[in-house]
């Protein structure tokens, strides 16, 4: 199954918390939003990215454990300390949602880069794979964002895959300094017009237009943030849709 149309689908939502034990997780709303966004909620494949982080084997580890015995079938691509799958391109086309863990922005598409993962990945969302993540995941299918990758003190990073042709702001209503640092950056045509999203929201994108905002938690939202000539900053809440899953 594929999607109708290029899709992704860029967040600041996560996994949720199991029933059975407050330190297990299992795949979230926003995940199965994915799902059906690739047409295939029996049996869906999804192959995780965790290069943001360096793909250290405790956080692929961690998704497995949290698919497991779900109608998920995960599969991961690790590029350190080198690829685990020979036909990388191969393998992400073969799947329905490609979802891209969180971590350093700038790392993971540098990364990305030297192993022309961009190209594999661009090919993929034209053909309608699901292209999905969160945080750095988000970020990266943008024209940039705000970031820590580079320390402690956020700051604009402008190189990312460009997919969209937008700025996007993530974890806007977690970390104090998020909002400001995307005006700022806005404002100062560090970054162009775009879109941010509180913990729990997500963007749906068909093609290069976003079509819709969603969130798996009640009064989470999404917004677009916009300069006016003046470099004065307006940022719009967005009409944002609680799943239900």
């Amino acid at each position: 199954m594929t999607a109708d149309a290029p899709t992704i689908l860029a967040t600041s939502a996560f996994f949720r918390r199991s029933q059975v034990s407050p330190l297990a997780m299992r795949p979230g709303a926003i995940h199965h939003l994915a799902a059906e966004l690739a047409n295939n909620t029996r049996n869906p494949k999804i192959c995780v990215l965790t290069q943001a982080t360096g793909d250290p084997e405790a956080r692929i580890g961690f998704h497995y454990a949290a698919f497991a015995g779900t109608e998920f079938t995960m599969s991961h691509l690790q590029l350190f300390p080198m690829p685990n799958i020979e036909d990388m391109r191969a393998h992400l086309l073969a799947q329905d949602i490609i979802w891209v863990d969180g971590g350093s922005v700038a790392n993971l598409c540098a990364v990305w880069r030297v192993h022309g993962l961009d190209e594999i990945l661009h090919e993929a969302w034209q053909k309608g794979v699901v292209l999905s993540g969160v945080s750095a995941g988000s970020i990266c299918w943008h024209q940039g964002g705000s970031t820590d990758s580079f320390g402690l003190e956020l700051r604009g990073f402008t190189d990312g895959l460009g997919f969209l042709p937008f700025s996007n702001g993530v974890h806007y209503d977690n970390e104090a300094r998020r909002r400001p640092t995307m005006h700022r950056l806005v404002g100062d045509g560090t970054l162009g017009d775009g879109y941010a999203t509180d913990d729990g929201a997500g963007l749906i994108y068909r093609g290069t237009s976003l079509s819709e905002a969603v969130t798996d938690q009640e009064g989470k939202l999404a917004y677009e943030v916009r300069r006016a000539a003046d470099g004065t900053v307006t940022e719009t809440p967005l009409p944002t849709r609680l799943l239900t899953s």
